[in-house]
């Protein structure tokens, strides 16, 4: 039994055919983009509301707002982290 067979909180991530930790871990990302892929993925699976749907991807989009004020602000190698 694999630790992605069960999951705290909810069965959003089990429903996936590819969990996001698999798509993180052999696409080598960094913290940032796995946290935005990952309230991607499953902002309208985990939610059923708009609202909550919405802040899902509020999350996202903060994580993708770290990776561009990174660049911004001149750091070398964002996704290396």
């Amino acid at each position: 039994m694999s630790v992605k067979d069960t999951q705290a909180g909810g069965d959003h991530y089990k429903t996936l055919p590819i969990q996001p930790i698999e798509i993180i871990r052999k696409n080598g990302l960094d913290f940032f983009t796995g946290s935005a892929l990952k309230y991607l993925l499953r902002y309208k699976r985990k939610h059923t509301t708009a609202d909550k749907q919405i802040e899902d991807l509020r999350k996202a989009q903060q994580f993708i707002d770290f990776i561009i004020e990174e660049l911004d602000q001149g750091v070398e190698n964002v996704t290396d982290r």
